[in-house]
């Protein structure tokens, strides 16, 4: 497999596991406290009205070097990340844990979701309202929010941008993710023809070890 791929690929996992760890600097004006609050909510609101959903993905690393993919998200818990042909990698959440397969190296690797940053996105029980800086942006229907977790750095920094979107549940879509990483490598996530409320079967986020015959 092409070497530009694989790392591309591998570096989607860390893009996605950091996904929405976050943690907030005091703010000092009540009034911005209270609009950044307000915001924050929206976001996490509008995350938590998703029951599922459908989009196509870009990552793009420093290079400009890209992937592509499908991600499918079924809360609670649930997410598949399903690259391109040709990259024999699979991103998997089954409500309990979120797993990476390498089939070309028949390798898996798993973490429980509440050790995981994407848990932030899959576990209902995360609150992520308390968490996160609000950026300026110059539309005001695109809201960015810097996210961090002080005690983790090397989650790196995750910059999420949603933009207003009346037919997203909650009245936004979140469209990018930007990760830099510890070692500032730069990952972004671009996400696409959105679609919300699908019949998604659990068997959408079962994977075939590539250790045994056997399915999971």
């Amino acid at each position: 497999m092409n070497s530009v791929i694989r790392i591309l690929s591998k570096t989607a996992c860390a893009a996605a596991l950091a996904a929405l760890v976050v943690s907030v600097p005091p703010v000092t004006q009540p009034a911005a406290a209270q609009a950044q609050a307000g915001t924050l909510d929206q976001a996490v609101t509008a995350l938590r009205a998703i029951s599922t959903m459908r989009a196509d993905f870009t990552q793009t690393d420093r290079n400009g070097q890209r992937v592509t993919g499908v991600m499918t998200l079924k809360r609670p818990g649930r997410i598949r990340f399903q690259y391109q042909q040709g990259v024999p990698l699979l991103i998997v959440s089954d409500g309990k844990a979120l797993t990476m397969i390498d089939y070309e190296v028949r390798q898996v690797q798993r973490w429980p979701i509440s050790n995981s940053p994407l848990g932030a996105l899959l576990d209902p029980n995360r609150d992520v309202a308390r968490y996160g800086t609000l950026q300026q942006t110059a539309d005001p229907n695109v809201i960015s929010i810097e996210v961090r977790d002080r005690s983790h750095p090397e989650y790196g920094v995750i910059t999420l941008i949603f933009v207003r979107k009346a037919s997203a549940p909650g009245g936004l879509e979140l469209v990018t993710w930007v990760a830099l990483d510890s070692q500032n490598k730069r990952t972004t996530i671009r996400l696409a023809n959105h679609q919300y409320g699908l019949a998604v079967s659990d068997n959408a986020f079962r994977w075939n070890d590539p250790r045994q015959p056997s399915r999971r």
